[in-house]
């Protein structure tokens, strides 16, 4: 089970976390999971160019060190990464020591103040010992969770996952991994197109 819109209960219990960025202005923030990889990472950024959209890629160190052209190619052409930790782990199932070492191996790749927790899961202790460790880290979640890991939903739902939670200020999570890819292919130029004609702008984080 997964929320395709981060509840406000959650954004609450976890306050120090960006889930959201000001709801002011009219801008989303397209991110990518999981990447850089063959075939998808470069059908993202050939994408994203279509459409002048820049955004942001939490990258996980061993892919970034498998295709150290790819992850280059998204620093090019202007966006921003992130660490994604360096063999995706989920923090709830890891010991705080390895979650960290794993973080700081990822950093070594991927120069970046900007984490994200795979799956979302860290815990409470877990928060307070990165923000110690790296004190200029953000760690980033996300209100608007497209699903296009999920294999069980179709091409339509991946689509309405986003365009129906979206709003001002959204941060919005993509993955550009072999899993995702059937429904990315799909979903990201329609919705890049309809949030262009709803007068959204795309940012970085």
């Amino acid at each position: 089970m997964y929320f395709t819109s981060s509840p406000f209960w959650l954004q609450w219990l976890y306050p120090t976390l960006t889930w959201h960025k000001n709801r002011k202005e009219k801008y989303v923030y397209l991110t990518f999971d999981d990447g850089p990889v063959p075939v998808v990472t470069p059908y993202v950024l050939n994408t994203l160019e279509k459409f002048d959209a820049l955004a942001t890629f939490f990258c996980i160190g061993e892919n970034v060190c498998k295709y150290p052209n790819i992850f280059k190619d998204v620093l090019a052409k202007g966006h921003r990464v992130g660490n994604h930790t360096f063999n995706h782990l989920k923090g709830w199932n890891t010991p705080d020591q390895e979650f960290l070492e794993n973080i700081e191996k990822c950093s070594e790749a991927v120069h970046s103040n900007l984490f994200r927790p795979p799956y979302g899961r860290i815990s409470k202790v877990q928060i307070r010992k990165v923000k110690n460790m790296f004190p200029e880290m953000e760690i980033v979640m996300w209100d608007v969770l497209s699903g296009d890991f999920d294999r069980n939903i179709s091409l339509e739902k991946c689509t309405r996952n986003v365009l129906k939670n979206v709003k001002n200020g959204s941060i919005i999570v993509f993955h550009d991994s072999e899993k995702a890819f059937a429904r990315l292919e799909h979903t990201l130029p329609i919705v890049l197109k309809e949030l262009q004609l709803q007068g959204y702008g795309f940012k970085m984080l």
